[in-house]
């Protein structure tokens, strides 16, 4: 019942080949996995009620009739009524609103597979960042988005051009979503949807949207024919996301958020076992299994050290954008499988054709794709040695026995740190933990205040420690933490880490306090962390619950697997 049942419509016998026809089809919609209601309570306005939509991956048949394959595009329109103060948006390149009727009307002109139909609804106010690019937000959030966003957006948009070719779709906006929201960002089209959780992390956010702004010519324009070859669209994003960071913000950065990322994977690696099926580019879909399960840091990493392998074999990255802007205008509008890649980038260089690159010994094009495990081979990442040895250093000062370099470590002022330096150092220690009590007692001397004063993405990396060192004199600030987060991504990983080690009754307590201020959905899936190894947990009112979205399986799955070890940011779903 999660993927609802199909619908066959029978053709009259009387209908030629290619003879235009037109299906009327009248249904109501339930609540379902697309659509997500939200009380006022659970916005940041406090003011009215809002309702957004997340198709990917096939949850958008709950939301209306479909194709719900990314192997079948077509343009759409919609016509949508709402009370007055209500601002709703879609992901479309036209629209029109009729205020004395209240109906809003949409249309999108270019063919689009069925999850990337999106809609939004709420107190939801604009601001122009750019020739081409608005910030739709609450109006309490309004101006922190400008402030982060105003003229970025234009930047990155135009050093993608330079890249990949025209931004085929007229308008970039930007909406962000209450804490409620799923995932970090997805990537409809004209309408970018983002957490606005992230607003905090300058440098999480500057990569999200570098990577959103990569899908419109990466996922959007250039879709994977089948969910089992996700990485056509991921890879190929992520390589481009790092192309225009390298262009925009030079290529130690760039190389920083890679390290930080792979990082993440063999972590993921090393807790899956390289054997596991998911660990493949091609990954077989089983009848009945949700394709959002498929969604893991190898779609992104393993398909990003693909693409970068190909480049390398260019001799010059400029070559391979070539490649690339040529590989968009062939099959924009269209869907791909990877052959349609590959044959595309041999016949672009014919004398790599001639020498068999897609044979190399070790390095086989079908090795990579079918292959599980790491990836075959990784980029080198020298350029960013500036910004990674400092942490190298540092973690090596605190972790080495015996510890008598302590001083000199502590002497670091993290505050001078780029965020993903500091969040790459706070993942090798919790890869490390449980640490010795003298080290976690003089880590928190020596960071938690400055800790404190830093963005969420730092601060619940340094919770986790507390947690799984059990170091009880910092435990006031996980609840205080959590005591002020309605986000999936900054509550899960600390309520995994909780429930693993000897504190699951401290959780307990704190759930019970915040569960009002959480989604139906969110408080589900606490639940159900709290209750494994326990007694039933008293009842708690679920009327709401809709089914959770793919992104949400994902993580449920991926946790219950790995008895929590793997927490949501190891997975960090960015559509």
């Amino acid at each position: 019942t999660d993927y609802g049942s199909s619908l066959t419509v029978s053709l009259p016998a009387a209908l030629q080949p290619h003879q235009p026809f037109q299906i009327i089809v009248r249904y109501t919609t339930a609540d379902g996995p697309a659509i997500w209601w939200l009380d006022p309570e659970l916005t940041y306005g406090n003011a009215k009620p809002f309702v957004f939509t997340q198709g990917h991956s096939v949850c958008n048949r709950s939301f209306f009739p479909c194709f719900d394959t990314p192997a079948v595009k077509c343009t759409y329109s919609a016509t949508v009524k709402a009370p007055a103060g209500i601002q709703v948006l879609m992901s479309a390149t036209q629209s029109t609103y009729l205020e004395e009727e209240g109906v809003y009307q949409f249309y999108m002109e270019y063919p689009v597979p069925a999850y990337l139909v999106a809609l939004v609804a709420g107190d939801l106010i604009h601001a122009d960042i750019g020739p081409r690019s608005r910030v739709w937000a609450e109006p309490c959030l309004l101006p922190t988005a400008i402030s982060k966003l105003s003229g970025m957006v234009e930047r990155w948009l135009t050093a993608a051009e330079s890249l990949y070719g025209p931004y085929i779709w007229g308008r970039y906006d930007i909406v962000f979503l209450p804490p409620s929201f799923p995932i970090v960002a997805m990537e409809n089209p004209c309408l970018t949807f983002i957490i606005s959780s992230i607003l905090e992390s300058d440098e999480f956010l500057i990569i999200d949207v570098i990577h959103e702004v990569a899908h419109s010519w990466f996922g959007n324009a250039v879709t994977n024919a089948t969910w089992e070859e996700m990485w056509l669209s991921e890879g190929l994003a992520t390589y481009a996301q790092r192309r225009i960071t390298t262009e925009t913000y030079g290529a130690a950065f760039t190389c920083l958020e890679t390290a930080f990322r792979l990082d993440a994977l063999h972590r993921q690696m090393k807790l899956l076992g390289e054997d596991n099926p998911v660990s493949k580019l091609q990954v077989k879909l089983e009848p009945g299994v949700n394709p959002s399960n498929l969604m893991n840091l190898f779609t992104y990493e393993k398909g990003y050290c693909f693409v970068y392998y190909l480049s390398q074999l260019c001799g010059d990255p400029r070559h391979f954008d070539s490649f690339l802007r040529a590989y968009i205008e062939k099959y924009k509008f269209t869907s791909v499988v990877a052959q349609d890649l590959l044959d595309s980038f041999l016949n672009f260089f014919p004398e790599l054709k001639e020498q068999c690159v897609e044979s190399k010994a070790g390095l086989e094009f079908e090795r990579w794709l079918n292959a599980t495990g790491p990836p075959l081979a990784e980029p080198d990442l020298s350029q960013g040695s500036s910004l990674t040895r400092p942490v190298e250093m540092l973690f090596k000062l605190w972790t080495t026995e015996p510890l008598d370099s302590l001083a000199a470590a502590s002497s670091v002022d993290l505050t001078k740190w780029r965020t993903f330096q500091t969040v790459l150092f706070l993942d090798r220690l919790l890869d490390g933990s449980p640490l010795p009590h003298e080290v976690i007692k003089k880590l928190s001397e020596c960071y938690s205040s400055q800790l404190d004063s830093m963005n969420a993405e730092i601060r619940i990396r340094w919770l986790q420690i507390v947690v799984r060192n059990d170091y009880y004199p910092d435990l006031y600030k996980v609840r205080r933490f959590l005591e002020n987060q309605m986000s999936r991504m900054y509550t899960i990983p600390l309520y995994e880490d909780l429930c693993t080690g000897t504190l699951k009754s401290f959780a307990l307590e704190i759930f019970y306090q915040t569960q009002n201020q959480l989604h139906p959905n969110l408080r589900k899936t606490i639940q159900q962390i709290l209750s494994q190894g326990l007694n039933p947990l008293p009842a708690i009112d679920t009327t709401a619950v809709t089914t959770e979205t793919p992104a949400m399986v994902l993580e449920d799955k991926v946790s219950e697997a790995t008895n929590g070890a793997i927490s949501l940011r190891d997975v960090n779903v960015s559509a």
